[in-house]
């Protein structure tokens, strides 16, 4: 239980919804015991008035307007605490949400980057959804059953004291018992069926996304498959628990029913030593509707087991720390923009080869560096230390001479634009994508970054408001490229950092979008990473990478002078 800790303490955050629910609910409980109740007693009242004398001063006026009064209660009851309770239910479970994704974001990437999209999505939905048990079908059912008893009780105790007892009794046992039982008898049911639900949309979003990749290598028959063994492993979970909620309802219903024959034959002979009359009807009646208040408490920890797998995987998110914790009140100064990186290296989690070995490169504001080297070499990753994605094992990097641990995330991320070999397009508008990069941006800004980027044809038709479609896919890779470099230009920070900026693109586009960005970037410190040879004339620095290291630096006219292997690749081109 104490998975749900973390989950309960959201309760003050909406605690006045949630409370007014609770007692709404209790209203409608107790609107409808005392609806079953008054009308036991006024059916058997009324025959009996009609066979005797009394018919005619018996007041069938007042029974039959409290009938209808709790009638229209219970039903506006109901209603009620339909709407505020699960009003604020789904105000929570979205600051859930929320929360959740705000302890994700500074995992990935990450040791969490190892988890699939679709595991991801599915806690964030079918995870946070299971949550509302906590609130629906746990406490509120357990805290209104308790009063809801204690009321029940009382109300049969003060007409006959063994009567309101016994039936007391009976409710409190099975109050204590049923939990305990559905609890064990669903918990590895419940477990299962959170596992199966998160199985089967992790393959069936494999075979959707690659349904194509999988058409071409001849898999997607075996996809499929899989996708419907996973199917039939959740179908299976949820007919095993729709037989405990129908053992559940069985055993409620036999209680009911012993239950009724006892209550009955002990008010058989008359209420409080009395002579049979009305009175034994309503004890009746009021002993059916009792358990109208036990329904929902055997659900609850029917399906505890399937909330508290949800609360684990949630945890395993929400509690990690993450890799590079950030500071909120660390340095947060005006960004010059020089970069010293001093004898860094840096081995990815679970690997036991560093990646990068020893470098050390200081780049002062204003330079333009570019670095080169084949695919694997370790280029990307030193860009992901200079955002501090990752920290490295050994050295350390510094901005302006304060080390970047030391930074504020906010202040850190402002002073660095970052023009990444994949661009994510986002399932939004043009103006949505662009709004991103400059959240005051206005839309005349928006179509001027366009046209610089030879984007004016998305421009036409709907303008700014062109839906992108997730990922992107109505408009080309080329597109989305020149998209993720608008986006560089509309951030504008001291520093730019590019990683293959013009990947995909025709030469002649990529000429232009090469003297663009220089352009953009003639006053800020530029880290420019390729393994192509464009452009480098123009750059101050250039280092060329290798296995991890630097095999050689210098200036384009100093690099050929060398007749290294910079100048080797030069001279193939």
């Amino acid at each position: 239980m104490r998975e749900l800790i973390p989950y309960l303490k959201l309760y003050r955050k909406h605690w006045f919804g949630l409370t007014l629910g609770m007692l709404l609910g209790l209203a409608t409980l107790l609107s409808a015991i005392s609806l079953l109740t008054l009308s036991g007693w006024f059916i058997a009242a009324s025959a009996v008035a009609g066979l005797t004398i009394a018919r005619e001063t018996f007041n069938y006026m007042l029974p039959g307007a409290g009938v209808r009064g709790f009638s229209m209660a219970r039903t506006a009851g109901r209603w009620g605490e339909r709407v505020v309770s699960h009003n604020a239910t789904f105000k929570l479970l979205a600051d859930l949400r929320l929360f959740f994704f705000r302890k994700l974001t500074p995992l990935i990437p990450g040791r969490q980057a190892n988890l699939r999209d679709a595991d991801l999505l599915n806690r964030l939905v079918a995870d946070v959804d299971a949550m509302d048990h906590v609130y629906l079908r746990l406490v509120s059912p357990l805290i209104i059953g308790v009063i809801g008893l204690l009321a029940i009780t009382g109300f049969l105790a003060w007409f006959d004291l063994t009567i309101g007892l016994t039936l007391g009794a009976i409710l409190l046992t099975l109050m204590l018992s049923l939990p305990v039982i559905f609890y064990r008898l669903g918990k590895t049911h419940g477990q299962s069926l959170t596992l199966a639900k998160a199985n089967y949309r992790i393959r069936l979003l494999d075979w959707i996304q690659g349904h194509a990749e999988l058409l071409l290598f001849n898999a997607e028959e075996r996809y499929y498959r899989e996708a419907l063994d996973e199917q039939e492993s959740l179908l299976a979970a949820q007919r095993r628990m729709a037989n405990l909620t129908g053992m559940a309802n069985a055993i409620l219903m036999a209680a009911t029913g012993w239950t009724l024959v006892l209550i009955t034959w002990l008010a058989a002979d008359g209420v409080h030593g009395q002579a049979p009359d009305p009175f034994v009807a309503m004890i009746a009646f009021a002993t059916m509707a009792s358990f109208e208040l036990m329904m929902p408490v055997a659900g609850a920890f029917q399906y505890l087991g399937q909330t508290l797998t949800s609360a684990r995987r949630l945890n395993e998110i929400i509690q990690t720390t993450p890799d590079t914790p950030f500071d909120p009140n660390g340095h947060s100064a005006n960004v010059q923009g020089t970069i010293t990186i001093d004898d860094i290296a840096y081995t990815y989690y679970g690997s036991d080869e560093p990646v990068l070995k020893g470098i050390s490169l200081t780049i002062q504001a204003g330079e333009k560096v570019a670095l080169l080297g084949r695919t694997g070499c370790g280029k990307s990753t030193l860009l992901q230390l200079l955002t501090r994605n990752w920290d490295p094992q050994q050295g350390q990097i510094t901005l302006d001479g304060v080390p970047l641990p030391q930074w504020q995330e906010a202040a850190l991320r402002c002073a660095i634009t970052v023009v990444s070999q994949r661009v994510d397009v986002f399932n939004g508008s043009l103006r949505e994508n662009l709004i991103l990069a400059k959240p005051s941006g206005t839309d005349e800004e928006f179509c001027d970054v366009l046209e610089k980027v030879g984007l004016s044809a998305l421009l036409k038709g709907k303008g700014l408001d062109t839906w992108l479609g997730e990922g992107g896919r109505q408009i080309s890779g080329g597109e989305r490229r020149r998209i993720g470099i608008a986006r560089a230009l509309l951030h504008d920070a001291p520093i730019l950092l590019m990683d293959e900026p013009t990947e995909g693109l025709d030469r002649r586009t990529e000429q232009q979008i090469m003297s663009l960005l220089l352009e953009h970037a003639k006053d800020k410190t530029v880290l420019f990473i390729t393994h192509r040879l464009v452009g480098l004339e123009q750059m101050d620095h250039i280092c060329l990478m290798d296995e991890g290291q630097f095999i050689e630096q210098g200036r384009h006219r100093e690099l050929l002078a060398q007749h290294g292997r910079y100048a080797e690749l030069w001279q193939r081109i």
